[in-house]
């Protein structure tokens, strides 16, 4: 079956694929699509794929909290997307900090396996 629209392709993904058999090919340009969109559309299948990690933890406020839980995810093959820090909610102790990261590994079991580190090291996550 050939779509005559890409706009239509691209709402049956984010839709489901209902009654279409697979394999389904759609073509995903900068003519039919926007690039908060498509961004979605890859977290999602990156998080469907087990390859997405996001969550939030609080760490301690003093220098080199923050870098030591970035390194222990680099030392853990985990690329880190994104990285917000947050001190100053009400929810937060003095002495303490919010961090909400996205995450990127290379599968099911890799992110199993940072989740593990993580606790092991003394993280509490929160996941999103």
């Amino acid at each position: 079956m050939v779509e005559p629209s890409g706009a239509a392709g691209v709402a049956a993904l984010l839709e489901g694929l209902g009654d279409v058999e697979p394999p389904v090919v759609t073509v995903v340009s900068g003519g039919n699509i926007d690039p908060l969109l498509l961004s979605k559309l890859l977290r999602h299948g990156l998080s469907a794929a087990g390859r997405f990690l996001g969550f939030r933890c609080r760490v301690p406020d003093y220098p080199g909290s923050l870098a030591a839980l970035l390194a222990l995810l680099a030392d853990l093959g985990a690329n880190v997307l994104e990285v917000s820090h947050e001190r100053l909610a009400p929810t937060l102790r003095v002495d303490e900090v919010e961090v909400v990261l996205q995450v990127e590994t290379r599968g099911p079991a890799h992110c199993a396996h940072v989740k593990d580190a993580l606790r092991t090291a003394g993280y509490d996550m929160v996941f999103s």
